[in-house]
């Protein structure tokens, strides 16, 4: 049993709907939006057909530009298991682009956060062996000490994240390519509540996609994302579609994103003036499927653009 211990393999929080939550995914994607600015909130519940309690991620970020820069900030909250293992997340972020030709169709961003994560957890509910005692058919008592040597309940640590994103902005153009790299946990903080040397590893983000123009009202965009933390390597393939309704003036969203040997995903959504609103559901594929009843999780993301003073052409990543 100790040794399974050694092949475990772990990692950060992640979302289905990526990119629903642009900061999220990228730094460099900080005050890219067609607007004074963008506020966004994400909530996933996770492992409710097989965990005592669900796992769930709450986030909510802000951002807007100042010129050829951006400026934002990021909260997220994810909780885990029994013994209500919680990580907590504040971060600050900032972008600034640099056109690439005179007409600034291509663009280049670069992104830097930096913050702080607050990781605790409540041993206190745990029981251990020699909690056990016979009386009564068998039970714990938690009266009796665990032995256990935890060091601390709650622990810091410091974040610091960087983001490049190329794209092509011309609103006209019936092809927009886009392509991202972004890196997280530079500074490989120590994540441990036993005092060990235990280094949180860095997680790295390779993202790229085309938005294809099919007509003034019908566009797709297929995209792909791999992730990679230490021993995990994950590819996400996916494609979203958008049709836009001319008489009630919404566009109608879906998308289908696939992670092999994990999870497939189906997201439905609706954006209406400024607001941007997507539903998503895992399946699960994996191993655990017959355990899970290939329930996995869902997802809700809500978006919300302020309104520009004045109508211009806005060279903006053709994601958003």
């Amino acid at each position: 049993m100790l040794g399974i211990s050694l092949l475990g393999e772990a990692q950060d929080f992640h979302l289905s709907l990526y990119d629903a939550a642009p900061i999220f995914l990228n730094p460099a994607m900080t005050g890219l939006v067609d607007g004074k600015m963008r506020a966004h909130m994400h909530y996933r519940n996770q492992w409710n057909a097989v965990a005592f309690k669900p796992f769930t991620t709450g986030l909510a970020s802000f951002d807007m530009p100042k010129g050829k820069w951006g400026f934002g900030g990021q909260i997220s909250n994810m909780r885990a298991g029994f013994g209500n293992y919680n990580v907590f997340q504040l971060l600050g972020s900032a972008a600034y682009a640099i056109p690439l030709d005179k007409s600034a169709y291509h663009n280049l961003s670069l992104g830097l956060q930096a913050g702080f994560t607050e990781k605790r957890i409540e041993y206190q509910v745990f029981t251990f062996d020699n909690q056990y005692v016979t009386e009564g058919g068998g039970s714990f008592n938690k009266g009796i000490s665990s032995n256990e040597n935890f060091n601390r309940q709650a622990q810091f640590q410091e974040v610091v994240n960087f983001g490049a994103l190329y794209y092509y902005g011309k609103q006209q153009s019936r092809i927009n390519p886009f392509f991202g790299l972004s890196a997280f946990n530079l500074t490989t903080p120590k994540e441990t509540f036993f005092g060990s040397s235990n280094q949180l590893p860095m997680r790295f983000y390779a993202h790229g996609g085309v938005r294809l123009n099919v007509s003034e009202l019908f566009y797709l965009i297929p995209k792909l994302l791999i992730y990679n933390q230490k021993n995990i390597i994950q590819q996400t393939i996916a494609v979203d579609a958008g049709y836009y309704f001319k008489g009630e003036k919404f566009y109608a969203l879906a998308g289908v994103i696939v992670r092999p040997n994990d999870a497939s995903i189906f997201n439905v959504g609706i954006r209406k003036d400024n607001y941007i609103a997507k539903v998503g559901y895992d399946i699960n594929i994996s191993t655990l499927k017959n355990t899970s009843k290939t329930r996995g999780a869902f997802e809700i993301s809500f978006t919300y653009l302020g309104k520009k003073g004045k109508t211009q052409e806005v060279k903006n990543c053709p994601r958003l």
